[in-house]
């Protein structure tokens, strides 16, 4: 089991860095508008830190070479993030939206991580309290619409 914990592990490394990368995309005047989400959203980045740790240290752990770094998918998403906000403007809804996207992509893959059987009890724990962080902060994002001030 060691090898797929590994590899799941690894996968939960690459969506937390495509986290990462993603939250460099925000821009400072989103805060203007949505000035109550700030603060959730740097606790969002200090946590994808912290997952990062984690991650790195269950591969270490298990004797695995950490992949640090980002998805495909999560490297066209963000392409297509700044095509589009070239085109269109950018604006705080559609930065948010992405934020929200971004965040139920890393709920599912944590989900199908958990769910894989690929992870040894350890990993299964930091895992699943990683998920409900990500859970979290999905939730505070993703109703645009009860966030004015």
């Amino acid at each position: 089991m060691s090898n797929s914990t590994v590899s799941t592990l690894n996968d939960l490394l690459q969506i937390t860095n495509d986290r990462i990368e993603g939250f460099s995309k925000v821009e400072e005047k989103v805060w203007d508008k949505y000035p109550s989400l700030k603060s959730d959203y740097t606790k969002m980045v200090d946590q994808s830190q912290k997952m990062k740790l984690e991650l790195k240290s269950l591969i270490s752990e298990r004797n695995g070479d950490a992949d640090d770094t980002t998805t495909v998918a999560g490297g066209l998403h963000r392409t297509w993030i700044d095509v589009k906000n070239s085109l269109t403007g950018d604006n705080a809804e559609a930065t948010l939206e992405n934020v929200a996207f971004g965040e139920n992509a890393a709920v599912e893959a944590y989900q199908k991580a958990l769910d894989s059987g690929d992870l040894c009890p350890e990993s299964s724990r930091v895992v699943q309290d990683q998920l409900h962080s990500l859970k979290a902060s999905y939730e505070r994002f993703k109703n645009l619409e009860n966030l004015h001030d």
